[in-house]
């Protein structure tokens, strides 16, 4: 039965699965979604792929699922891989869950929200956000910053220890994304950056391999700004 991975790697949790489908040695069909023209908006997407229409998603045999973590849960449960990545131990694995939960509307909706507003709504529609919206939007940000260090991260090199875990990958991915508007997490919050680099350590090549893109639009704004100074 084979497992088929539908991405794009413009997308956070869809690096995030990739990642750690790679790493954690589970073999599955490459299934590439072209987000930016419109690839799953189709009514023939829904109908044959996924009624969501959002990415990432698996099909596996005739089982078809959504949501990255909902997709590393099942993926557990149906595969051998190494524990550390999603742990066997109910207390281990509800640690990693806490977090999991918990990014959802910390991480994942500011960091989301500043790269939308800031990079990729002014790409579509041409229209920069105001000083206002912009010192906002950094504001919520960095208060979920300020709070993923304060509560997640310790003196141990990863989130649950000295292993790194679906959780690492998980938050890495998304908080790479605000490089794209222009917003490097590392040169505000060291703790931060030794902790991704870390994870950026652990999981290469694939990590680098996973944001390629991500890489080159975040040099291009540097180079952008470096010729304005």
């Amino acid at each position: 039965m084979v497992l088929k991975l539908y991405f794009d790697l413009f997308s956070q949790p869809a690096r995030s699965l990739y990642i750690f489908l790679k790493l954690a040695k589970i073999p599955f069909e490459e299934c590439r979604v072209n987000l930016g023209k419109g690839e799953h908006l189709t009514k023939e997407f829904a109908e044959t792929k996924s009624k969501i229409q959002k990415i990432p998603f698996i099909h596996h045999g005739d089982f078809r699922l959504n949501e990255s973590i909902g997709i590393v849960r099942y993926l557990s449960r149906e595969y051998s891989i190494a524990d550390h990545w999603y742990p066997k131990d109910s207390k281990k694995q509800a640690k990693v869950d806490e977090f999991l939960e918990w990014n959802h509307l910390n991480i994942r909706l500011n960091c989301s929200s500043y790269f939308l507003v800031k990079w990729l709504m002014p790409l579509k529609n041409g229209k920069q956000p105001s000083e206002e919206e912009c010192k906002n939007l950094t504001r919520r940000m960095e208060k979920s910053l300020e709070d993923f260090e304060r509560i997640f991260l310790s003196n141990e090199r990863f989130l649950f220890g000295n292993s790194v875990s679906y959780a690492d990958v998980h938050a890495a991915c998304e908080i790479e994304q605000t490089r794209m508007a222009g917003y490097d997490v590392r040169d505000h919050f060291p703790k931060i950056k030794t902790w991704i680099e870390s994870v950026r350590s652990e999981c290469n090549p694939v990590y680098d391999q996973a944001h390629k893109f991500v890489n080159m639009m975040a040099e291009g704004n540097e180079k952008q700004l470096n010729s304005k100074l």
